[in-house]
């Protein structure tokens, strides 16, 4: 096991900065997810880790080795990149087994099948094993490059949205199969998504990035339940947090400009009126979007209600978060 421990990475590319002096430790045994828009820093900071790209400022370390200067070889990471790479002259076999060939791992034969037929049935691909990659479709490709990592021991699995390709059960399967597999391993992985749902299921960590900054970072259930500003509350959570004006209800403390609401901090029953707008019925629950003084928001309530559009609910706030103008956390 090998801990990753990034000390003030500064990245630029020309006149962008990429990366603004971000500091973070990946501990031993960690599932690390990477959460931000596209440009917040996601990948630059898996390809300064991987070797890929040199950082401007700062450094890597890998298990308590400096590896800023390394090349990607030699700091034994594997990574998965969000477009799959695969020789397209090879068969699956060929491109799985490919890295297991190196002669540092001294692998022989049978031990190269067996890894392959392994993480080809994990990754349901055993029945394309001798099929060309260009013979597959997307996320067949995806699969096999995700399998590439997955055959080798790396000190460091880092991974670019690795299942943005695939369809909607095969990527629940996967979630469920890559914590698995990083929990039996212990290696960290550090795995970038835009999918909360990923995030929440996945992660021992999160590390929210915005602009090259890191906001935030904690545990998927800290930065739920206790986040720093808007932006690190509106980076978890499903349906979205409700940021409505603080002067909207009673209470709010001094400095607070903005109320921050999830779903279940609108507690229903009592207070004021609002009213119901739609109404979307999940199996587990409903979702009930409301108009209340001309804002929008949506809560959750019984599976079972009747509640219809334009109907009257009294609402009123639970343990709410307060922000001030800038969008800091008002405590």
């Amino acid at each position: 096991m090998a801990e990753i421990t990034l000390s003030n990475l500064t990245k630029r590319f020309g006149d962008t900065l990429a990366l603004d002096n971000v500091s973070m430790t990946v501990p031993n045994g960690a599932f690390v997810v990477l959460l931000g828009p596209t440009g917040a820093g996601k990948t630059t900071t898996l390809r300064l880790v991987s070797g890929l790209d040199q950082p401007d400022a700062g450094g890597v370390s890998i298990g308590g080795v400096d590896v800023t200067r390394m090349t990607p070889a030699q700091r034994n990471v594997a990574m998965v990149f969000q477009q799959y790479s695969l020789y397209p002259h090879m068969t699956v076999r060929e491109n799985l087994a490919f890295p297991l060939k190196s002669p540092l791992l001294r692998y022989d034969d049978a031990q190269i099948a067996r890894k392959v037929g392994e993480v080809a049935e994990m990754l349901q691909i055993a029945h394309k094993l001798d099929n060309k990659a260009t013979a597959l479709s997307g996320g067949e490709m995806q699969r096999v490059s995700i399998g590439r990592a997955l055959v080798r021991r790396p000190e460091v699995y880092l991974m670019d949205e690795p299942l943005s390709s695939l369809d909607a059960k095969l990527r629940a399967d996967l979630r469920v199969e890559l914590k698995n597999i990083q929990a039996q391993s212990g290696v960290p992985f550090l795995y970038v998504t835009h999918d909360q749902i990923e995030a929440m299921t996945m992660a021992s960590h999160v590390g929210v990035l915005d602009h090259g900054r890191l906001v935030q970072f904690g545990t998927p259930r800290e930065i739920y339940e206790d986040p720093v500003s808007v932006y690190a509350a509106s980076r978890l959570g499903l349906p979205r947090i409700n940021i409505l004006p603080a002067d909207l209800f009673a209470g709010a403390p001094s400095g607070a400009r903005f109320i921050g609401l999830r779903p279940e901090q609108i507690r229903q029953g009592d207070g004021d009126e609002s009213r119901v707008t739609r109404v979307e019925h999940l199996g587990d629950q409903t979702r009930l979007h409301l108009k209340f003084r001309n804002h929008d928001l949506i809560t959750v309530t019984d599976a079972h209600s009747g509640l219809r559009s334009g109907d009257i609910v009294q609402i009123t706030p639970d343990a709410p978060f307060y922000f001030d103008a800038s969008g800091a956390r008002v405590h």
